[in-house]
């Protein structure tokens, strides 16, 4: 029995619950940078979030009684999808343990850009006229954000971690954007309760298994404190809560029409950055991040 209705909401609630899950999301992130600041490693905070997801998801394949079977064509593309959500959950973590969230986040965001461009040198349609020119302003707003002239001015040092950071949230935008392209050419046809199953699942025994070997990022290192231990809680059950609330309540938000309130996310980040972490921006930032939104959201209205 599918217990969701296929009534959508009204547009105020869904654009609510939209921001809410956006919120979710970047607090979850600030939660991450305070709990990497005690200790935890970044290995152990995507395991963690992806356990408590995969658990939910689980809850939730049983209860609905849902088949969590594929055909053994679609298998590959479905590892394929892990292992890129693999490589944008590191990044972005790496970007957010070196540069103020919101700053990672904005460049993260940039996705969808990405996305127009994999899918047209993929054999997809070339970004039209106002699309380019989006992107174009996004690129000048990510310069404005990074405050190029006050980085310069800074130690070399401080110079390399903005340069490693802005690089982990481009991966990251880079890795998600093909991950979408491939959901919609590849696994279109795949349930979104196996899909986002197992997802996790691969996130969570790659992860692991990199953690496991202490080849890279440190290994699994758990917090060494209460407050890493609390934020490292926080950071699981924001970040699985806002993703199940996504994926079970998706068919009844209008996400054609009401996606754009997911870009809240940035702007929490920045402002909780300041307020939590006292990640103050300079004007020419605060600009750059007004510049870098405001696209993202005229990108999302904009037609294929």
């Amino acid at each position: 029995m599918n217990i969701v209705p296929t009534q959508v909401f009204s547009r105020h609630i869904s654009i609510l619950i939209l921001l809410t899950v956006g919120c979710c999301f970047a607090s979850a992130h600030i939660a991450a940078r305070i709990s990497f600041d005690h200790g935890t490693g970044l290995l152990t905070a995507v395991v963690f979030r992806s356990g408590i997801s995969l658990l939910l998801l689980s809850v939730i394949a049983i209860w609905q009684k849902q088949s969590l079977s594929m055909s053994w064509k679609t298998a590959p593309w479905q590892l394929a999808l892990g292992l890129l959500i693999v490589i944008q959950s590191i990044s972005i973590y790496s970007a957010v343990s070196r540069i103020p969230v919101g700053i990672a986040l904005l460049a993260a965001n940039t996705f969808p850009a990405q996305l127009a461009l994999i899918s047209w040198a993929l054999g997809g349609q070339p970004p039209t006229r106002k699309v380019a020119i989006l992107m174009g302003i996004i690129l000048i707003g990510l310069l404005l954000a990074l405050d190029i002239p006050s980085l310069l001015h800074s130690d070399m040092s401080n110079i390399m971690q903005w340069v490693i950071g802005i690089g982990f949230s481009l991966s990251a935008a880079f890795s998600f954007a093909i991950g979408l392209w491939i959901t919609e050419h590849k696994l279109l046809h795949l349930k979104g309760s196996t899909r986002s199953f197992y997802t996790m699942l691969t996130v969570i025994c790659f992860s692991y298994f990199i953690g496991k070997s202490e080849l890279l990022f440190g290994g699994i290192t758990w917090p060494t404190d209460l407050v890493g231990w609390g934020t490292l809680s926080l950071l699981g059950f924001l970040y699985a809560g806002a993703f199940i609330m996504l994926f079970m309540l998706a068919p009844r938000l209008n996400l054609s029409q009401n996606a754009p309130a997911m870009n809240i996310e940035p702007i929490a980040s920045l402002t909780l950055g300041w307020i939590i972490l006292g990640q103050a921006l300079s004007p020419m930032q605060m600009v750059g991040g007004v510049v870098v939104v405001s696209c993202i959201v005229a990108f999302a209205y904009t037609k294929k």
